[in-house]
């Protein structure tokens, strides 16, 4: 995907709390999670979110988590595990994001 206007669009979403609670559970600062948010965005799926039921199907995001985990972590040296679990908070908001933008 790679789409800067889609991180924005992500960050408007989350806000600076749940950034806050993002860079929490990463262990770093909001610029931290800032780039992992930015990192995430740019190695999802090319059709994420437009896929039956507007992408936001538990099957779905279990599908793409690890794959995208990994590359976010290569990217940003945070641990798998670490990002697997940032990705529960970030990957609905993504989906909300881009179904926001499918109806507006």
């Amino acid at each position: 995907m790679g789409d800067d206007a889609l991180r924005d669009d992500v960050l408007e979403e989350l806000g600076e709390d749940r950034i806050q609670e993002l860079a929490g559970e990463l262990g770093t600062d909001s610029e931290g999670a800032r780039q992992v948010v930015a990192a995430t965005v740019s190695a999802l799926p090319a059709d994420f979110g437009e896929r039956p039921g507007g992408g936001l199907m538990s099957g779905v995001l279990a599908r793409i988590s690890a794959p995208v985990a990994e590359s976010v972590a290569a990217r940003t040296g945070i641990p798998v595990a670490t990002v697997s679990r940032a990705l529960e908070l970030l990957l609905p908001v993504i989906a909300t994001t881009l179904a926001k933008r499918r109806k507006g």
